[in-house]
Order: C-alpha cells, then sequence, then structure tokens
C-alpha cells in the first residue's frame, strides 16, 4: 500500500479489524519511509457481468430501482425494498464469487420478491423470463398457487382447485386467532 504522505509504494500493518459487519476490514498502516500512521479501509468488489460482457461493480440502488417497477401501485414501501437488495446482495455474496452473471442477479432478486408479493414477482418474472404468451403467465400462476395448496389454503366451497383465488398469507385473519 502506497503511503498517501510521502508515496512510499511500502507499508506496514500494525492492526486490522472488521468493519460493517465483516463487510470490510479497517487497518492501521506505518510508513517505513517517513514514519507516519495512516488507516485504509478494504472492501471486497462484486462485480456484475452483463450480456454483453461489460463488468460493472454491483449496485443495490439498480436492484431498488427494478423491483420498484415491478412493484409500482402494489402494497410494498420503500422499507421492503432496501431489504430484499440487502438480502439479493448477500445471496450473491454467499456464492463466494467476485463477479456473477447479471442472470443470476436476476434470480437472486425472483426468490425474495415472491415472498413479497406474488403480483409483483408476476410483474418481474414476466420481464426478466420474456414471457411471450399467456402460457407463460398460465405456467407461473400454476406454480404459485400450487405452493399455496400444501401451505394449507383450501379452495373456496364449491369451486375446483385451480379456480380457486389464492389468499395471501395473514390476510383475512383476525388479530386474536
Amino acid at each position: 500500500m502506497r503511503c498517501p504522505f510521502c508515496h512510499n509504494p511500502d507499508s506496514r500493518v500494525i492492526d486490522s479489524r472488521e468493519a460493517d459487519e465483516g463487510a470490510t476490514t479497517r487497518r492501521r498502516r506505518s510508513c517505513p519511509g517517513c514514519g507516519r500512521r495512516f488507516t485504509t479501509v478494504e472492501e471486497a468488489v462484486l462485480a456484475v457481468v452483463k450480456r454483453s460482457g461489460v463488468s460493472e461493480p454491483f449496485n443495490r440502488t439498480k436492484v431498488v430501482a427494478g423491483v420498484r417497477r415491478a412493484c409500482q401501485g402494489r402494497p410494498v414501501d420503500e422499507d421492503q425494498l432496501q431489504l430484499l437488495a440487502q438480502q439479493v446482495e448477500d445471496a450473491i455474496r454467499a456464492s463466494g464469487a467476485a463477479e456473477v452473471p447479471s442472470h443470476e442477479v436476476g434470480l437472486a432478486i425472483l426468490r425474495p420478491l415472491r415472498e413479497l408479493d406474488e403480483v409483483a414477482y408476476l410483474r418481474f418474472a414476466s420481464v426478466y423470463r420474456a414471457f411471450d404468451s399467456l402460457e407463460d403467465f398460465e405456467k407461473e400462476i400454476t406454480e404459485l398457487r400450487s405452493r399455496h395448496l400444501p401451505a394449507g389454503t383450501p379452495p373456496l366451497p364449491g369451486l375446483p382447485p385451480d379456480l380457486a383465488p389464492v389468499r395471501r398469507r395473514g390476510a383475512g385473519r383476525s388479530p386474536s386467532s
């Protein structure tokens, strides 16, 4: 590490500590040339490789912006969007790769978005997976419905299971039940 004072290309690490819940490392350094001390902050860079082959740093703001469009008009607040973006970043960082294809970022968005809001999930999935027919939507809706039935959401009386509306978790329950 180059000394910021005398530009000596060498420095000695005196102390290292994790910061920001382990996301960064602070190092206290000493320059053997001028004897001055300075602090560096190191953060692992996560790069996203786009379809064009261009690599750019992961940007949580882009995740939030894309999901916000899918959530337009839905009961999703800014805190939920920020939490989703954090979950996406955590999932990508957990892979341990320094570079991830943009496709994997999209996949990492789908799971928490499905849990957050199914309509927003369907909107995002239709663009991300390039739905081009009603059958694509029907297949995805059938998959969403199948996730509810095993969880105990029964069909409405008098309706076959495939026509019963899907109830959101927690919908229609009173606080006392």
